[in-house]
């Protein structure tokens, strides 16, 4: 068989197992996950009070399920149904009792281990989260009047409920004197605001660097410019005008400066993963059909073809919609703070470890396939572009539809 049509042979058949093995494939490659809320103060001496914005349809089937509330389940999916705010609120205030003793159960503060005994105040209210309804409930916790640090804890939304996972509870507080911000998750799920300025550091990087690693779209993303890239200079600028565009996205969104809805997002998302996978392909064939590449048609080493200039484009524009999702995820919206762009500062360091050492460990890898075995490497660079294209047009078109 000629080697052209060992090559086109060989990329239908990765794309067309990597389309059965998405077939069960959820759209949203994070996975169906929550971000709850809260915003600690304290207005005077043994009281603290905590403003939490929770995921209303997911506080109604866990909080119904808790205390086998059926009235608040079938009150609450109607008027999510509905999407009307103020009935969804409704539906909470009839059924407070349960709905509070759900959530004090799983989010609590003490006081030298001392536990604060915590009051609703006001009504709930229900507002527009990233086109998602979100609940707001208000508790005052009356704590031990001590000059002691305060501890918060926070369970909400358990992998063991079966609803979601991983759940994250992003955490700003102005306690003790003291103002910063934290995030808790099954693994992390307290903190002191004696907590040190390291260990916050850790705890947002280790954020960051988790959210890349587990997602799975901005992983493809990065693997699409990969093997893309055949020198190390165009890997550099290629990885650079990503990580200028989504860090610049990324702030402004996550400070509420930029937003754009989800159903926008997840799909340009999928689509660029299929866009910039798919311009590799197209590289090579244009290399094959014309037997010629950048160093045949008289290039510098040092140069970029009007073609590397393009792709350079289409990166940086694709990274400014991953920026917004980077920021979805993290799910910090509140007015700007030195405190809050501090955290989201660390947040984006860790994207951007895992992000290099993924670059530091694959694209050696490639290159010296390449460098030896150059048809190895074409075919090998080919496959992977194949079916990560496949992979990005499957969720794509998931995500458009709504699957």
């Amino acid at each position: 068989m000629p080697h052209a049509a060992r090559w086109r042979a060989g990329v239908v058949v990765a794309a067309l197992a990597v389309g059965v093995l998405l077939s069960a494939a959820p759209a949203l490659a994070h996975g169906f996950s929550s971000t709850a809320y809260v915003n600690l103060t304290s207005p005077e001496t043994g009281h603290v009070r905590a403003e939490l914005g929770l995921e209303y349809d997911l506080l109604v089937v866990s909080a119904a399920d808790y205390e086998k509330d059926d009235q608040l389940f079938r009150a609450g999916t109607t008027a999510f149904e509905d999407g009307d705010a103020a009935e969804q609120a409704a539906a909470l205030d009839a059924h407070a009792d349960t709905v509070v003793a759900y959530v004090t159960e799983r989010f609590g503060v003490t006081t030298d281990g001392t536990a604060c005994t915590p009051v609703r105040d006001g009504d709930f209210t229900v507002e527009k989260r990233e086109a998602v309804p979100y609940a707001l409930l208000v508790l005052d916790y009356r704590c031990p009047e001590s000059a002691g640090a305060h501890e918060v804890r926070s369970g909400l939304f358990p992998d063991s409920e079966g609803y979601v996972r991983d759940t994250k509870t992003i955490v700003t507080y102005d306690l003790d004197l003291k103002s910063g911000s934290t995030a808790l998750d099954a693994k992390h799920r307290s903190f002191s605001t004696q907590q040190s300025w390291s260990e916050r550091f850790w705890e947002f990087f280790r954020l960051g660097a988790e959210h890349l690693l587990t997602g799975l779209d901005h992983i493809l993303f990065l693997l699409a410019l990969i093997v893309g890239s055949r020198r190390l200079r165009e890997i550099v600028l290629a990885a650079t005008s990503f990580t200028l565009a989504h860090s610049v996205t990324f702030i402004l969104a996550a400070l509420g400066l930029v937003q754009l809805p989800a159903s926008f997002v997840e799909p340009v998302i999928a689509l660029s993963i299929a866009a910039v996978a798919g311009w590799h392909l197209w590289r090579i064939w244009r290399r094959r059909s014309h037997a010629t590449d950048l160093e045949a048609a008289g290039h510098s080493h040092l140069s970029l073809d009007r073609a590397g200039w393009a792709r350079l484009a289409v990166v940086f524009g694709f990274g400014l919609v991953h920026g917004l999702g980077f920021a979805a995820a993290l799910g910090i919206d509140q007015a700007f703070s030195w405190t809050l762009l501090w955290s989201l500062l660390v947040f984006n360091v860790g994207i951007e470890v895992v992000q290099l050492t993924i670059i530091v460990v694959v694209f050696p890898l490639l290159a010296l396939l390449r460098r030896h075995t150059p048809t190895a490497g074409v075919w090998t660079t080919g496959a992977i572009a194949a079916a990560v294209a496949v992979m990005g047009l499957v969720w794509f078109v998931q995500r458009v539809v709504g699957i």
